[in-house]
Parts: C-alpha cells; sequence; structure tokens
C-alpha cells in the first residue's frame, strides 16, 4: 500500500471514529437496539482502516492523527448534534490538535 492511500484510511478512521462516538452517546448505554449495532459497526471499521494504514505509517504519527480527529471530531459533533458548550478554550484545544495533526502529517518519516 502506498502512504497516500495510508493516509487516506487513517482520515477515514478518524471520522469513522467520530461516528462510532456519536453511536455510542445515541445508543444509551446500550440500550437501544439500532445504535448499539451502529456502534459495534463502526468499531471494527475503524479498528480495520487504523490496521490497515498502520502497514504503511509510523504507528506513533498515524495512532496520535488518528486519535486527534476522533477527539478534535467528536467535540465540534457534541456541540453540533448534542448541544455541548463550545467555548474559546474548547476551540482552542481543538485548533491545537489540528495544528498536531498538520505537523505529524508533514514530518518526514
Amino acid at each position: 500500500m502506498n502512504t497516500g492511500s495510508a493516509w487516506f484510511m487513517l482520515i477515514a478512521a478518524g471520522l469513522i471514529d467520530v461516528a462510532w462516538a456519536a453511536s455510542m452517546k445515541l445508543s444509551q448505554g446500550y440500550t437501544r437496539l439500532g445504535w448499539t449495532v451502529a456502534s459495534l459497526i463502526a468499531l471494527a471499521a475503524f479498528v480495520y482502516l487504523l490496521g490497515r494504514a498502520l502497514t504503511a505509517l509510523p504507528v506513533g504519527s498515524a495512532y496520535a492523527v488518528w486519535t486527534g480527529i476522533g477527539a478534535a471530531g467528536t467535540v465540534l459533533l457534541g456541540a453540533a448534534v448534542f448541544g455541548e458548550t463550545l467555548n474559546p478554550w474548547r476551540l482552542g484545544g481543538v485548533a491545537l490538535i489540528v495544528a498536531g495533526i498538520a505537523l505529524l502529517h508533514r514530518a518526514p518519516v
């Protein structure tokens, strides 16, 4: 696998991680069957994609980028969908995560 495909899979895994977090919340503690199934499917999908991406990318950078996409995306999704607070401190944290992702992506391997 080339690194371009690996980065694509890693970004997709990060975005699916955001969907997984949302589906976990919507499952209400895994008491709602449909959202529970969606959560488990999302979990399997992002683990698969992350594993595939790791065949071509350094584990430290890839894991940090995946985690960053999931964390930043979940904060933004929580504000947009679940009405969670989005204040300057949280936006600053998201900005730092995005900056870190950009630096890791640009770093030579």
